[in-house]
């Protein structure tokens, strides 16, 4: 009625990721990766978009590449948390 009550336009969330196991991964995030030979990855937010950055290589993976075709959760083990306080 007159515009009184308009939606608000919701702000854009980085998506929601879970490892295998279901567990929550978040940046800071310290990930066993289980494709393309990362090993022990941290994971980094950069605009809405995850990525894992190999400890060893410094290599960086996009989340999108690490999507499990079966339960649609990411390809890695969450091993814990990075503290960088």
């Amino acid at each position: 009625m007159f515009g009184l009550f308009k939606k608000k336009p919701k702000e854009k969330q980085p998506p929601k990721l879970l490892d295998l196991n279901n567990n929550p991964i978040v940046e800071g995030s310290v990930v066993k990766s289980l494709r393309y030979e990362l090993g022990v990855c941290t994971v980094e937010l950069e605009g809405l978009e995850y990525f894992y950055v190999s400890k060893d290589s410094g290599q960086r993976i996009s989340y999108t590449k690490m999507v499990d075709a079966i339960t649609e959760n990411q390809k890695v083990l969450l091993v814990g948390e990075d503290n960088k306080e």
